[in-house]
């Protein structure tokens, strides 16, 4: 069948009450945050809903979707402002209430869940610590408050009455809250009376509910390395372990024909992630899906039967292997793909008819645009674009590359290339990215490099060995080899662009993020003529300061797991520190770092400012009190933006 593709800009006119007008300044430019985002369609199919702004706090707007006139806006008046959100039944969207504090930018979420239907009636406090309502009688349940972080685990739509959400109990608070056991609750969505229904055997739990609303799975982690999985018998939980099914790292995904099969990511001894079909009756397992190079990066469910129909793979460029071709979303991903070429389609919202779909496209190019499709009628009607200030035209290109470090190892990453100039001689900027175990860097828009790019530069990303993504033993061998083997596939990535001839030797910079700040100020310590100036924003500087601060040695879990990636040879954690090797340094510095940063505690920038001070090494510094680990206010991160041109384009001759 043929796709219509149809243009709504009487719906962008209307929703764009708020849009902005393009400047001049590219820092202000690539630091505005989406205009609109997590658009969706309510389970009836008569309501459209978004994210978007007003007055620099997050408002939740809903739609008639056939006017296309707005018929509700979620705003608090006070330092609050929407989360995220999901409708819950036809007429009624539950929402995450976050906080904007005076000394802290980046929204704080306590855990409180409110409602409202579509047309502004029968709003109700959920769920939450300030529940103002009091029990009164011994048989009648009235919502009461309490101390417990919650998320929408399961919206049950069909329902209409209630949901399933999991909340982290606050205990008696602390540090280590983080590893208290979730809880699953049902939720009156209209009067927030709750049923507890089971408590997960392991912390850091991800539940599978099925389709009558019953906790079947959980897998979780007491180290953040390894996990674990059970599954719900007889109201007690039970550890797959017992069935010796050799898969590590499972996590429940979806349910199989039976109530006896699932559906889990896994690994196999010495193989990457994939898809395995479980029995925990037969204690059986088969492969599904795996590729040889990158673990999964994402799993597609039928959302109406809870059954998985598609996985998507990035080895460079993003794709999908479809599990059930009978699936009608997997017919629809493929006709869209045709529909919309060079961009990779997300179904990010569905009616429970399966009708109509919201469809997110994006590309390296375009941050996203949403667009309604309908089933019936074949149409597919563009909605909004989270950042229609920008031209895709005019965005940079990103290619995936891949080379082969000096010790024999294939390394992957990208390739951030400006538009309109030849691939030749151009100057460099290098971006390590954070983590540096578990994350990865993936093909699509980056507002940072693309900001970059416009200036006439490169832009190499490099998912070096640590990286999460490509398999478990490939994660493990940056273990304890944060200061060296990592840093080398750095330095390795820079000298095979150069070899390629695509850059210029003498103008290259390295600037980069939390691991990615770190990896900033250790690489130029190990090739000290290759890095022309070095940007570290929010990094950590000196590893033997990571057991005493921040929010990773504070938990039990996080201890743990210092001790198996870092070691614990303090001689070894000073060799690998630029705090210790700042006699090593020849760039030039830019330190960027947030005041209220638990991750990188500001701690981390003064021992490195202390080192550089100690040896009368100059350097420059933006320092913001009230950010934490990046930058959340769009003007803040404009300043940022700024300060960091005008640094490269004086040390690379932009």
């Amino acid at each position: 069948m043929k796709l219509i593709k149809f243009f709504s800009f009487a719906c962008l006119s209307i929703l764009s009450y708020n849009a902005v007008a393009k400047i001049e300044n590219p820092a202000e430019v690539f630091s505005r945050s989406a205009e609109f985002s997590n658009v969706k369609i309510s389970p009836g199919g008569d309501y459209l809903s978004t994210i978007t702004t007003k007055d620099s706090k997050k408002v939740l707007i809903i739609l008639d979707a056939k006017t296309r006139k707005p018929l509700h806006s979620v705003y608090f008046s006070t330092n609050a402002q929407v989360g995220d959100y999901q409708w819950v039944n036809d007429e009624r969207v539950v929402l995450q209430k976050v906080y904007l504090k005076g000394w802290q930018d980046h929204p704080l979420y306590y855990g409180e869940l409110m409602a409202v239907n579509a047309d502004g009636s029968k709003p109700e406090y959920l769920f939450g610590y300030n529940q103002q309502g009091q029990q009164t009688g011994s048989r009648i349940k009235k919502n009461t408050p309490i101390r417990a972080t919650a998320y929408i685990l399961d919206p049950m739509p069909e329902n209409k009455r209630y949901m399933l959400v999991k909340a982290l109990p606050w205990g008696s608070g602390g540090s280590n809250t983080a590893e208290n056991l979730q809880q699953v609750y049902r939720v009156d969505v209209y009067k927030g009376k709750r049923k507890k229904l089971a408590t997960a055997p392991i912390s850091y739990a991800n539940f599978l509910t099925d389709d009558e609303g019953e906790v079947r799975f959980v897998s979780g982690t007491r180290d953040y390395i390894s996990s674990r999985l059970f599954y719900r018998k007889d109201h007690l939980w039970v550890d797959t372990e017992k069935l010796q099914l050799n898969l590590e790292q499972m996590r429940p995904i979806a349910f199989g024909d039976d109530k006896d099969s699932v559906y889990v990511v896994g690994s196999e001894p010495g193989k990457n992630k994939g898809i395995y079909l479980i029995n925990i009756k037969t204690g059986t397992k088969k492969l599904i899906s795996r590729d040889d190079v990158v673990d999964p990066y994402n799993v597609w469910i039928n959302q109406n039967n809870k059954k998985l129909y598609a996985v998507e793979f990035e080895n460079g460029y993003p794709s999908y292997e479809f599990v059930d071709k009978k699936d009608a979303r997997a017919k629809l991903i493929k006709q869209l793909l045709a529909s919309l070429p060079g961009h990779q389609i997300h179904l990010v919202s569905e009616t429970t008819d399966s009708s109509q779909f919201i469809i997110k496209a994006f590309n390296d190019r375009n941050p996203g645009d949403y667009y309604l499709f309908n089933n019936e009628t074949m149409k597919l009607e563009y909605l909004v674009s989270q950042k229609n200030w920008l031209d895709p035209e005019l965005m940079a290109e990103v290619k995936p590359i891949s080379f082969t470090s000096r010790d024999g190892k294939t390394i992957h990453g990208y390739l951030t290339l400006p538009n309109n100039l030849e691939a030749k001689n151009l100057p460099l900027v290098v971006n390590p990215h954070g983590g540096p175990h578990g994350p990865r860097d993936w093909w699509g828009f980056d507002p940072q490099n693309q900001l970059i790019a416009s200036q006439g530069a490169a832009v190499l990303q490099i998912n070096f060995r640590g990286s999460g993504g490509y398999g478990k033993n490939f994660e493990h061998l940056g273990h304890q080899k944060w200061g060296t083997d990592i840093q080398y596939d750095i330095i390795d990535g820079t000298k095979y662009v150069i070899e390629q001839g695509l850059v210029d030797k003498d103008r290259i910079c390295i600037a980069g993020g939390s691991f990615g700040g770190y990896s900033a100020l250790m690489a130029p310590t190990l090739a000290p003529d290759m890095f022309k100036c070095a940007i570290g924003f929010a990094g950590v500087y000196d590893l033997p300061l990571m057991f005493k601060e921040g929010d990773v040695q504070s938990r039990r879990a996080g201890g743990r797991y210092l001790e198996q990636v870092l070691g614990e040879d303090t001689k070894v954690l000073k060799s690998m520190s630029p705090t210790h090797n700042v006699d090593k340094l020849k760039t030039k510095i830019l330190l960027v770092h947030g005041g209220d940063d638990e991750r990188a505690p500001i701690e981390q920038f003064e021992a490195l400012e202390d080192a550089l001070n100690e040896r009368n090494y100059p350097y420059q510094k933006l320092v913001m009190d009230d950010e934490g680990h990046g930058f959340y206010n769009d003007e803040h991160q404009a300043k940022y933006y700024g300060e960091m041109l005008s640094f490269l384009k004086e040390n690379l001759k932009l």
